[in-house]
């Protein structure tokens, strides 16, 4: 278990990643606390976590509040006296349109949940990083700041905002032995693909296979088995990684 005993927040634990990144830490040992705007979701996967013998907290956040950020640290310190991890999962996607069509007001709110979002967390945990010499923020990223992907461009701007983000603070965090670093990812299976799948009816049935027929590794990489990246990059056996950039898509982008 390469996460045994660090107490972990995990962003945005809804439904798809965020929910598998609870999860799979708490198999992989640690302590995690869930975290979103949804009371009764976060609850019940708290529940789910500590059934099978996991340790978990839910602290509801809304990561545009910066006192609700406050919150959740001060909430993870009364609970376990630390923070070893920082997951910034939470995110807004505005709608699929062309970005000099797009509704500015919307702009606005992808980059105030998705980048400032990301630093009111990072903000928030930091201090308390600091004192224990220690910690690891991990910001998840999308394959959207890699390649164009027409009608998503309010959300590529936000997480490319996040990609520098994590530059710029593992870089100033220089000597606090925090690491900062980006998990970029692609098409992820789940329980969010499978709605958006449906939605297309018959059209649905056939994207998928032309996805899967495009990734290198044969499939589109399920939402579980992207969060191990994560993971990795929280654990110990990331030491000396640092404002790095993982992309996580099964080979759907390249870095050349």
């Amino acid at each position: 278990m390469i996460l045994e005993g660090k107490v972990v927040i995990v962003t945005g634990a809804g439904p798809g990643m965020g929910r598998a990144l609870c999860l799979g830490a708490a198999r992989e040992g640690a302590k995690v606390v869930v975290s979103a705007r949804s009371v009764d979701a976060i609850h019940a996967l708290r529940d789910e976590i500590v059934a099978a013998g996991g340790e978990a907290i839910a602290v509801p956040c809304d990561v545009s509040e910066t006192d609700q950020c406050r919150n959740l640290a001060a909430q993870t310190l009364a609970q376990w006296g630390r923070i070893d991890g920082l997951v910034n999962s939470a995110y807004y996607h505005p709608p699929w349109t062309p970005l000099h069509e797009a509704d500015l007001d919307k702009v606005t709110r992808v980059m105030n949940v998705n980048a400032l979002g990301s630093l009111r967390m990072a903000q928030a945990v930091i201090p308390a990083m600091i004192g224990q010499t220690s910690g690891s923020i991990v910001n998840v990223s999308t394959i959207a700041t890699r390649k164009c992907n027409p009608g998503e461009g309010g959300y590529a701007m936000a997480k490319a905002a996040v990609n520098q983000m994590s530059r710029q603070l593992a870089g100033e965090l220089t000597g606090t032995g925090i690491r900062v670093n980006t998990a970029l990812m692609g098409w992820m299976d789940g329980a969010s693909l499978d709605a958006f799948f449906a939605s297309m009816g018959d059209a649905g049935g056939r994207l998928r296979k032309q996805r899967a027929s495009e990734i290198p590794v044969g499939h589109i990489p399920r939402d579980a088995d992207c969060a191990k990246a994560i993971y990795f990059l929280l654990s110990d056996y990331a030491s000396e990684v640092t404002g790095a950039s993982l992309d996580v898509n099964g080979g759907d982008w390249m870095a050349p």
